[in-house]
């Protein structure tokens, strides 16, 4: 090989390795992402939540919750380093819409503060994103969720079932809590539910052609009680699943 064929090589390497450099540093990292809430009397789980996202994410990650507790959720939160948002309580959708809205890093993480999401999954979430995904959507039934009420479980199939027939495309679990999003897709929808918020942060992006994936997730027992009544909670959120599914569906034309 002569000289010039090797100072060749070298640079055809040093363009490869600037061409990896970059394609490195438009990943996101965990000082990319907010990992939020919202939060309703539950002192109990918060610590517990706030620290496994500290531990998985190394401190890096943003934690924000919105709160409209009487118990010491709030107080809690801070002395953990989160950003808390107090807030009069006026339910689910309220709360969780203030969250996601708030924090301008370009990966947004939802979950709930009952310890029942697997912040060791982050990771997983982060590499998907990092993907091209524009909605990582956590499937707890997947697993078959056993530490769920049969009656919620039962449900919860019903919801996607029934998304899935509206949409014209499957779906598993349309209320899951865990759920990563770019940023972009957050600030380009208006959201308009409250109990069915969940299930439409899920509808609206898939309908509107953005990329999603749903990834299976452990699913564990909660800390303290539900705030959701299973029977009126579930009517408002299949109420909010045919509202959002049939707007989509209009929109379209």
């Amino acid at each position: 090989m002569s000289q010039n064929e090797r100072l060749s090589g070298s640079d055809e390497d040093r363009n490869d390795e600037v061409a990896v450099s970059e394609k490195q540093s438009d990943r996101f990292t965990f000082e990319d992402m907010s990992v939020v809430m919202g939060t309703y009397n539950e002192e109990e789980a918060i610590k517990t939540v706030i620290t496994d996202i500290e531990e998985v994410t190394d401190g890096q990650a943003e934690v924000v919750c919105v709160d409209g507790s009487s118990d010491r959720t709030a107080e809690i939160a801070r002395e953990h380093g989160a950003r808390v948002i107090e807030q009069e309580p006026q339910g689910y959708g309220v709360a969780v819409e203030e969250a996601i809205r708030t924090p301008d890093r370009p990966v947004v993480v939802t979950t709930d503060c009952d310890d029942t999401y697997p912040m060791e999954q982050l990771p997983e979430f982060l590499a998907a994103i990092n993907e091209g995904y524009d909605v990582v959507s956590g499937d707890r039934l997947y697993h078959g969720a056993e530490a769920m009420p049969a009656f919620n479980r039962l449900g919860n199939h019903l919801f996607a079932l029934t998304a899935s027939v509206l949409m014209g495309e499957r779906v598993h679990d349309t209320t899951t809590g865990m759920r990563a999003y770019r940023r972009e897709v957050i600030e380009s929808i208006d959201w308009t539910e409250n109990t069915g918020l969940s299930a439409e942060l899920l509808i609206r992006p898939l309908m509107r052609g953005y990329n999603i994936q749903e990834r299976p997730i452990n699913y564990g027992e909660r800390a303290g009680d539900s705030k959701l009544d299973p029977i009126e909670g579930g009517l408002a959120i299949a109420k909010s699943i045919v509202t959002v599914c049939l707007e989509e569906q209009f929109r379209r034309f």
